[in-house]
């Protein structure tokens, strides 16, 4: 097995734990903004340590962080922070196993905008499993939207948040993994060391100076709940890492594909953790996306 695949399973494990802190913070002890920093805050110290350690271990200098590799970076930390900001606001509407689920659209949305930025292409057998992953996630859609029939099942808010967040979090992706390859290194980790450290501590000031001026409060409420929160960060550190990595060595749409096995991860915490009732359609759902995971996992 490549490791890029195996990068992607651990990547996807690691943001289990992290949503599942993140849903508790979210339902009182902070706001979607809130909830949202609090996962880089308390990341991007560790980020830095670890980048800066890594580089004096093996002697590297930063190098090739010119324009292109901050507007890469930047425009996908701006993303996954607008993406983070509506997952977290999806928790309050629907269980924990399918708010996830519903932004598992990031992955045939980041084959295109893949293919558009970085010219990024898929053989076809990847792009069926990609599609089959994706039927299984429309299943899935199908058990949250309420009301109507046919195609207005999904036209609500929930519907909304999820295609929203996977749009963004598929242009954070690409910007990830196009800001990686900017680095000049040829050690696949201190590219996706240094990208982190760079994009978490934009992303902690950025959205910190937001939340002063528009929540004021909430920045102590973050610090507050830090005892559970800065788990939230060590989690949220070790997917970013994880997910950084392997796009510096494989196309993040199939990077992305892989880790749609954070549905069943979050199927098992939301049965075990949060005492969920998983339905006949859910599982359906899983099941086609658990076909879908085994056949890229073939491919790769």
């Amino acid at each position: 097995m490549e490791l890029w695949i195996i990068l992607s399973i651990a990547a996807a494990a690691f943001q289990t734990l992290r949503f599942m802190v993140q849903k508790r913070l979210s339902m009182g002890a902070l706001s979607a903004g809130g909830a949202t920093w609090a996962r880089f805050v308390y990341a991007a110290p560790l980020a830095l340590m670890l980048a800066a350690g890594y580089a004096a271990l093996i002697g590297w200098r930063p190098n090739g962080m010119g324009a292109l590799f901050w507007l890469f970076a930047l425009c996908g930390g701006l993303a996954q922070i607008l993406a983070t900001w509506c997952v977290v606001a999806l928790f309050a509407r629907r269980n924990f196993a399918v708010g996830i689920t519903f932004k598992k659209t990031e992955v045939i949305q980041t084959a295109l905008v893949g293919f558009v930025v970085l010219g990024d292409r898929i053989s076809g057998l990847a792009l069926g499993a990609i599609l089959l992953g994706l039927i299984g996630v429309l299943i899935l859609s199908d058990g949250v939207a309420t009301g109507g029939r046919g195609f207005g099942r999904f036209a609500n808010r929930s519907a909304a948040l999820g295609l929203t967040s996977g749009a963004l979090f598929a242009v954070s992706a690409v910007g990830y993994r196009g800001a990686t390859l900017e680095i000049g290194s040829e050690d696949a980790l201190m590219r996706a060391a240094t990208t982190l450290a760079m994009v978490t501590s934009a992303q902690t000031l950025g959205l910190g100076a937001w939340l002063g001026w528009r929540e004021p409060g909430e920045v102590t409420r973050v610090w507050r709940a830090r005892r559970q929160a800065i788990w939230m960060g060590v989690m949220g550190l070790g997917g970013s890492l994880c997910w950084f990595t392997a796009f510096t060595q494989q196309n993040a749409a199939l990077v992305f594909a892989v880790g749609q096995i954070e549905v069943i991860f979050s199927m098992l915490v939301a049965v075990l953790v949060f005492r969920e009732k998983i339905t006949g359609r859910e599982l359906c759902g899983i099941a086609l996306l658990t076909a879908s995971i085994l056949a890229l996992v073939g491919l790769g």
